[in-house]
């Protein structure tokens, strides 16, 4: 089922929900850190075009998820209280911004320092501006931070559903589990 129902997500929407979830724990785990001279040294080259691949797959991701939302209606669940929704919305807009954010600062940085976009298989992405070392290197850090929040967020993120799971006894967590994760129904009180 594509379409949401009256309390769960669609199976597209939770199937891009959770491939963003992957996408961003792989590229924050395969995130050298460190010196520019760390990051562009030749034993790191495979680590470097994997995490810069998967920044281009979660930027793509993303964007199809924010298309979808715009045909895609939200399914009636109640998510508590008016400024949990509202706190809610804000931590949603705030986790999408940052799945933006974060891939277009990274290619930035690297064009800015003077460095192609290298994605796996060899695809080189060459640099559309001069040489801006300096410049480069703090966008680099801004994309470092910024991937420090969203895992941050994220983390908040999940915690927020556990608790709507297991203290609120809601439907918010099960709204966006797939079909075959069976999570025990909470007796009525």
């Amino acid at each position: 089922m594509i379409a949401h129902t009256a309390k769960t997500h669609g199976r597209f929407t939770q199937t891009l929900h959770w491939i963003t979830a992957i996408l961003v724990l792989l590229a924050f785990a395969s995130g050298l850190g460190g010196s520019e001279a760390r990051l562009y040294a030749s034993g790191n080259d495979f680590k470097r075009e994997l995490h810069e691949t998967l920044g281009v797959a979660i930027f793509s991701v993303s964007l199809l998820r924010l298309m979808w939302l715009a045909f895609a209606h939200k399914p009636a669940i109640d998510g508590g209280p008016e400024w949990m929704k509202a706190l809610a919305t804000s931590m949603q807009r705030a986790l999408y911004a940052l799945l933006f954010l974060i891939p277009i600062t990274a290619v930035m940085g690297v064009w800015l320092e003077g460095h192609p976009l290298t994605l796996l298989g060899g695809t080189d992405i060459a640099a559309f501006a001069g040489n801006f070392h300096t410049f480069g290197g703090l966008v680099v850090e801004t994309h470092t931070l910024l991937g420090d929040a969203l895992i941050w967020l994220a983390g908040l993120h999940a915690v927020a559903a556990i608790f709507h799971y297991l203290v609120l006894r809601d439907d918010v967590l099960a709204s966006m589990t797939p079909a075959w994760v069976h999570l025990p129904k909470w007796p009525d009180n």
